[in-house]
């Protein structure tokens, strides 16, 4: 399957009118900055080097996820599960972590 663009994300969220199921997909240096995005299922995607910025990613299943060098500021990821994605140079600045599964996490100690 060839890589989504956001233009592609958001008709899903439009067509779906629910939490997207992207379990594996490669979105690496997509554009989801400002997206509701809660509670969808991102396990395991590659999200590295993606836009994120102002995203809802509240209840999001993030498990797995590549995220390296991923914009999230200013993202809400409050009690999303983040346990054993990669966040290694993911920009965390103003992101709302409350509550979120930072279990095995890489790259942790280079943001916090």
């Amino acid at each position: 399957m060839s890589e989504l663009t956001r233009v592609d994300v958001i008709k899903l969220i439009a067509v779906a009118n629910r939490p997207l199921d992207l379990r594996g997909v490669n979105l690496n240096r997509i554009d989801l900055s400002k997206l509701d995005l809660r509670k969808s299922n991102l396990r395991g995607a590659n999200l590295s080097n993606a836009n994120l910025s102002n995203a809802n990613l509240s209840n999001a299943n993030l498990s797995e996820a590549n995220l390296r060098k991923a914009n999230l500021r200013g993202a809400d990821l409050c009690r999303a599960d983040l346990s054993g994605a990669n966040l290694t140079g993911a920009d965390l600045k103003g992101a709302e972590l409350i509550g979120a599964d930072l279990t095995d996490v890489k790259g942790y100690k280079q943001w916090w």
